[in-house]
């Protein structure tokens, strides 16, 4: 299955899964977006890489808005050389409008990410000859406040279903791709990886996430990157 059509799979899988407050809100990014990320999968998603990188679910300013996973509105514009139609959800949170490209916010994470791949390999093409990026989840979820609850935080009723089709999602992903190592960026993207690959010929590893809510991400992520990635034996 080609990861065109293992993210619609998990699009209309995940379309069919409830969820409660305090969860008032939720964003599918592979329905809206689709159109960008389409695009992502098709010009970037290479088999035969070193790693895939891990991600936790969408930010709201980087893939809510572009479809592409850490997806900063400006990097994903100008360096990737995507921009394309973004619908709107079916329930759109007044507090978290969804503006595609027009959107002017910056998603820290995927700014932090991105600029550091551009800095450190130059063309998005020398980054996704060796690396991809995947998001585990594809949902964001908002609660009445317009707050984020990461996936983590659901009751095991509502997280059970999602982690089960998000787990069919990753294996054939990585099944596509067939990397040599999944790096979770966090700690926990690179747990569900444990536990959801620990079956294929796969090695794991871990990057700091780059998230502004993270104080020793705060004092300089690319260059903590750098060692982690040395650590694991790239070559940056």
């Amino acid at each position: 299955m080609d990861p065109v059509r293992i993210a619609s799979a998990l699009s209309r899988a995940v379309d069919g899964l409830q969820f409660e407050p305090p969860v008032t809100h939720v964003y599918n990014p592979l329905n809206y977006a689709k159109k960008p990320h389409t695009a992502y999968l098709k010009r970037f998603a290479r088999p035969g890489i070193e790693a895939l990188l891990l991600g936790m679910n969408p930010g709201p300013f980087g893939m809510a808005q572009t479809g592409v996973p850490f997806g900063e509105v400006s990097l994903v514009r100008d360096w990737l050389g995507i921009e394309e139609h973004v619908g709107k959800p079916p329930v759109e949170h007044p507090k978290r409008p969804i503006q595609g490209f027009a959107c002017e916010r910056s998603e820290v994470s995927g700014r932090r990410l991105y600029g550091w791949a551009e800095e450190r390999f130059g063309s998005p093409d020398a980054f996704f000859d060796r690396f991809f990026i995947w998001n585990y989840c594809p949902l964001i979820f908002l609660e009445e406040t317009g707050r984020n609850r990461t996936p983590d935080k659901l009751p095991a009723a509502e997280r059970d279903p999602l982690f089960e089709v998000c787990n069919q999602a990753l294996v054939r992903i990585v099944q596509q791709l067939k990397p040599k190592r999944v790096i979770g960026v966090g700690k926990f993207a690179e747990k569900r990886a444990m536990e959801v690959l620990s079956h294929l010929d796969v090695e794991f590893g871990t990057v700091l996430h780059p998230s502004p809510a993270s104080p020793i991400a705060n004092r300089g992520w690319a260059p903590q990157a750098d060692k982690q990635f040395a650590a694991m034996g790239y070559k940056i």
